[in-house]
C-alpha cells in the first residue's frame, strides 16, 4: 500500500514557499510499512522536472546501494526536508564565449526547511520507521540539530528523539517523546565530488543491512 501525505499539508507547504527561489514539488514515495525511511536533502533539477525523488545520477547511485543489500525502491520510503528545488541564478560561459544566466542547485535555507517541516513530521509519525537513514547533512541536522555532522556520525546507529515543529503555526522545533533509530550516511551524489568516500558509503550500507537482519527484516 502506497503512503500519501494529506493534501492539506502539501497546500500549506506550497503557500509558505511563495516568494522563495524554488521550483517544482516532489512528494515522498514508498510503502506504508517501509523497511527504511530515507531522508535526503532537497530536489535537484531532474527531480523537480520529473516530480520524483532521487532520479538522474544520484538516483542511480542510490539504486546501487539498495541493490547491494538486497532492497529495491519498492521496499523503502524516500523523502526530504524540502520538497521544492532551491535554486540560484549564476552566470555560465558557453563555448561560444556567450555568458548566460543559469539556475543552479543550492542548499535549502532554514525558512524553507521550516515551511516543509509539517510534511516530514507527518511522515515520520505515521510511518513509525524501524530505521531512518539520513542521506547528507541537511536531513541529519533537520532531525538532530546542527551539532550533528555526517562526516562524524556516518555508519553509526543513533537512538534519539527527533525534532518536530511545536505546531503548524510555530517556527520552533521541539523533541518528540519517542526515540527513533537513525543511521547517517553521505548523500548519493557525494561520491561524484569526493570519490574517496565510496568505501565508507559501501560500509555504511553494510551496517544498514546488518541492522535490518538484527530486527528480523
Amino acid at each position: 500500500m502506497e503512503f500519501q501525505v494529506t493534501e492539506q499539508l502539501v497546500a500549506l507547504a506550497k503557500q509558505r514557499m511563495e516568494g522563495h527561489a524554488v521550483e517544482g514539488f516532489v512528494r515522498g514515495g514508498g510503502p506504508l510499512k517501509p523497511k527504511l525511511l530515507l531522508i535526503g536533502e532537497a530536489p535537484g533539477e531532474n527531480e523537480a522536472i520529473q516530480g520524483k525523488p532521487f532520479v538522474g545520477r544520484a538516483g542511480a547511485e542510490l539504486d546501487k546501494s539498495l541493490t547491494s543489500i538486497g532492497l529495491t525502491r519498492e521496499d523503502v520510503y524516500m523523502t526530504s526536508p524540502v520538497r521544492s528545488r532551491p535554486y540560484q541564478w549564476k552566470a555560465k560561459k558557453l563555448r561560444s564565449g556567450e555568458v548566460i544566466q543559469k539556475k543552479y542547485n543550492r542548499a535549502p535555507k532554514k525558512e524553507e526547511i521550516l515551511a516543509h517541516a509539517p510534511i516530514l513530521d507527518y511522515e515520520i509519525a505515521q510511518l513509525d520507521p524501524l530505521l531512518i537513514v539520513t542521506l547528507g547533512n541537511v536531513g541529519l541536522q533537520r532531525l538532530l540539530g546542527k551539532d550533528y555532522k555526517v562526516s562524524e556520525w556516518q555508519g553509526k546507529l543513533i537512538d534519539h528523539p527527533v525534532q518536530r515543529l511545536r505546531d503548524l503555526q510555530s517556527e520552533e522545533f521541539e523533541w518528540t517523546s519517542e526515540s527513533y533509530t537513525i543511521l547517517p550516511t553521505y548523500h548519493p551524489a557525494a561520491v561524484f565530488y569526493n570519490p574517496k568516500i565510496r568505501t565508507e558509503v559501501e560500509q555504511n550500507w553494510l551496517e544498514i543491512e546488518k541492522y535490518l537482519q538484527q530486527v528480523g527484516l
